[in-house]
């Protein structure tokens, strides 16, 4: 009796014990997480907790999932799970600051109708054909929203950066300040050439739709003091106090967005002058100091990425200057290029990093291995596609046609120029930001939208990417230090490299085995066929009982190579299914069984415990 409710005892305080861990983890532990994944997804990277830091008034996070509409959608049921284990993780991360819901838009609901009315975006691709949506939406304290239409789980490397930039967007209300600076007619105006008023390049109106912007000709001494990004186009004939101005600006911590171009054709003003020599651009002074070449004496020739054009004669050919390039050639992990498909422009120029220096240099895009770098005064006065295709000699190279540069850099001055305040120079910096472009063509509405009047309003239809990267880029660059510091993560779902192996080493044992039995199979039935003909025409005649035997031999010897067939193929997946039973094992009854023998281990311990405690009760009584 005594050893039953000791036995008792001992499990009611297991069960007692496993509950008070329970209730630990959740209450006391749920804010310590280890995530020992590759590359840390489970985890927020120190810009996403620095915008949360940032956070002022409580934002509130809606997570719209098709919850019920998504039940045999394994791979996207397992994504949203990863959405919501990183949304919960911001929400634990901003103590308090952060608020979220987690909301199944049933069809027909009142749920779906507010993911309407938020602007989400539900996918069709339910077995009945219902919108599956997987979005957030946010607002904060003064009721502005902003969302993410639906989490492409082909973005899944960008998820941090997107959320974050969503919260940062939320608690900053400031619109960022850009300062353009150029002399290209992109404000619209009079066209020099027909006398009519043309509009604003259509880049330059989105921008002004986001940010507060301001022009800024290449005669100012000076930069505007509230700029949080510098936009460059197309410099030239820039003073030694404007240059000493954006060196200062960009070792201060200022970014900037810099398209240079070895000849630019879609300056009106240069055509109407008549030059017909080179119409380039640059920074060299500053991009040797900090740490790049750009070679505007060269234009990149690209047989690949040359696009097609109409001749005058009204046939159609490929410029080799006139490239458009595509998603093999953008930067798939940079937040500025990963989603663009294709960027065209003209007349590019390449950059080289400088062995010499030690700051960070990341390309963005890239011409095909196709190309070539032709004399930029010999493309200018070359007008004849055919004949730009005839000195075309591929260089088997790939060349850099836009990158970040991003780290330690030094000032293009040794000391600030007679006139500036020498106590404010800076002579270096650890933090240097800018993204650089070799043409400034793309920003041309001719090479990326076309214009059409509907209704007498002017509506504008890109058929590529560069308004899309100009916004990425200007996005990325006047945000937070923070928010810019967030890299693109690695992805958690992770293939099965062990499956895959044995899948090699599996098909290599059989493959070879298969292939002889196959020609076995095809002589068999050649010679089967052959035989079979012999007899159509010898109908006349009587088949021998040997000739009828061959026949039937023939027949048997097909069977069996084809049931040999069949065998090697199943071969193929005996190994992987014993894989796949090895570990459902291990799933299921390894590590059931050795939680069950660490409990019995207790267990046992403190019975034995028990036991010599009485032991010392009952020689004490003696």
């Amino acid at each position: 009796m005594q050893n039953k409710f000791t036995t008792s005892l001992s499990l009611l305080l297991i069960a007692i014990v496993f509950f008070a861990l329970v209730l630990i983890n959740n209450q006391v532990l749920s804010p310590f997480r280890l995530d020992l994944t590759e590359n840390q997804v489970y985890s927020l990277s120190g810009g996403s907790k620095q915008v949360l830091a940032e956070i002022d008034e409580p934002i509130n996070l809606y997570f719209f999932f098709s919850d019920k509409s998504s039940k045999n959608m394994t791979s996207l049921r397992n994504y949203a799970n990863r959405v919501e284990s990183l949304l919960s993780e911001y929400q634990t991360m901003a103590k308090g600051k952060l608020t979220l819901q987690v909301i199944d838009p049933q069809p027909f609901s009142e749920q779906e109708d507010q993911a309407n009315q938020y602007g989400l975006t539900g996918a069709t691709i339910g077995a009945a054909g219902e919108a599956i949506y997987m979005g957030l939406a946010a607002t904060n304290a003064i009721g502005e929203h902003k969302v993410i239409a639906f989490f492409d789980p082909k973005q899944e490397s960008f998820l941090e950066y997107e959320i974050s930039k969503l919260i940062h967007q939320l608690s900053s209300t400031k619109i960022p300040k850009v300062s353009l600076l150029t002399d290209l007619n992109i404000a619209g105006g009079q066209n020099p050439m027909t006398g009519q008023m043309d509009p604003a390049w259509t880049f330059y109106t989105q921008l002004q739709q986001l940010n507060d912007v301001e022009l800024v000709g290449s005669d100012s001494t000076s930069l505007p003091t509230d700029t949080d990004l510098l936009v460059i186009v197309h410099p030239q004939g820039i003073s030694e106090s404007l240059l000493y101005a954006i060196d200062q600006y960009a070792l201060k911590g200022g970014k900037l967005l810099v398209f240079v171009d070895p000849h630019n054709e879609s300056d009106q003003m240069a055509m109407m002058a008549g030059s017909m020599g080179p119409n380039s651009s640059s920074l060299d002074p500053l991009f040797a100091a900090w740490g790049i070449e750009f070679d505007s004496k060269q234009v990149l020739l690209d047989a690949m990425a040359g696009l097609d054009i109409r001749t005058q004669a009204g046939g159609v050919t490929r410029h080799f200057g006139f490239i458009g390039l595509g998603a093999e050639q953008l930067d798939r992990e940079d937040i500025t290029t990963s989603n663009l498909e294709v960027i065209n422009g003209a007349s590019f120029g390449t950059f080289n990093k400088k062995s010499d220096i030690k700051t960070q240099w990341l390309p963005l895009m890239t011409s095909t291995i196709n190309a070539d770098l032709i004399d930029v005064s010999t493309y200018a006065m070359t007008r004849d596609p055919d004949e730009l295709a005839k000195k075309f000699q591929s260089k088997n190279k790939e060349f850099v046609l836009a990158g970040r540069l991003i780290g330690k850099a030094k000032s293009a001055f040794e000391q600030a120029p007679e006139g500036q305040d020498a106590s404010t120079f800076t002579a270096s910096t650890d933090a240097l930001n800018l993204i650089v472009v070799g043409d400034t063509d793309l920003l041309a509405d001719r090479f990326w939208v076309q214009q059409a009047n509907f209704f007498g309003q002017m509506v504008f239809t890109p058929f590529a990417n560069n308004g899309d990267f100009v916004t990425n880029a200007v996005e990325n660059l006047s945000g937070s230090e923070a928010l810019i510091s967030i890299r693109s993560r690695g992805t958690f779902a992770r293939p099965f490299i062990k499956v895959d192996e044995l899948t090699v080493a599996a098909e290599k044992k059989f493959r070879e085995q298969e292939l002889i039995l196959q020609q076995q199979l095809d002589d068999t039935e050649q010679q089967l066929m052959q035989l079979q003909t012999q007899q159509e025409d010898e109908a006349g005649l009587v088949i021998s009982a040997e000739q009828q035997q061959t026949i039937d031999n023939f027949m048997q010897k097909k069977i069996e190579i084809r049931k040999a067939l069949r065998e090697v193929r199943h071969q193929l997946d005996k190994d992987i299914e014993q894989l796949g039973n090895w570990i459902k094992l291990i799933n299921i009854a390894a590590a059931p069984f050795i939680l069950v023998m660490l409990l019995i281990l207790f267990s046992a311990l403190l019975r034995t415990r028990s036991t010599a405690e009485q032991r010392e009760v009952t020689k004490g009584g003696e």
